[in-house]
């Protein structure tokens, strides 16, 4: 749900990057809404994705693209060893520490991408393969992959949410909303 300042902001290119990024962001947030820990950790499904998981992931996700975009290093570096924790809530993380870590990131993602002289400015990708073959990116490229790549995720999540205990999008907007579904 895009908020009223948002909605101000959303006017240029990038308060509507931003906007569509926190809409997305606010698919993954509600999906943990009002769940207990062990409802968030749940694999409802026969896919390995819980919400706590696809929550973790996200906020990495876009931590280590903002990273990337500024020439540092991701704070978390994913190799072969740990992948398998990119998804899992692990040592002491919670559905409400990893809220106030993407809370965080999202403030850096804002304030990066305001800062930024031009969305046409680029950053140099590692040479991997899972990152496009040109080895460099725009800013507006980053926006749009994050909006992206959580906006797949969230769809995830509505799933699983479903899964879990029948909850749609619609009745959790109006859970956060304090109003009724219906």
């Amino acid at each position: 749900m895009v908020t009223q300042v948002q909605a101000e902001t959303a006017g240029d290119e990038r308060g509507a990057l931003l906007a569509f990024i926190e809409e997305q962001r606010g698919g993954i947030r509600r999906s943990v809404l009002g769940l207990t820990e062990e409802q968030a950790a749940a694999r409802p499904t026969v896919s390995e994705l819980s919400l706590g998981g696809l929550l973790k992931h996200v906020a990495e996700v876009e931590q280590s693209w903002i990273a990337r975009a500024k020439g540092e290093p991701p704070a978390v570096e994913r190799t072969e060893a740990n992948w398998h924790e990119c998804f899992t809530l692990v040592d002491g993380e919670s559905v409400a520490s990893q809220l106030l870590y993407w809370e965080k990131v999202a403030a850096g993602t804002e304030d990066f991408i305001r800062s930024v002289p031009s969305l046409d400015d680029t950053f140099a990708l590692p040479d991997q393969p899972w990152f496009p073959p040109e080895g460099r990116a725009s800013m507006r490229w980053v926006c749009l992959h994050l909006i992206r790549e959580i906006g797949r995720h969230a769809g995830h999540a509505d799933i699983i949410r479903e899964s879990l205990d029948g909850r749609t999008a619609f009745e959790l907007v109006a859970q956060e909303r304090g109003e009724s579904w219906g």
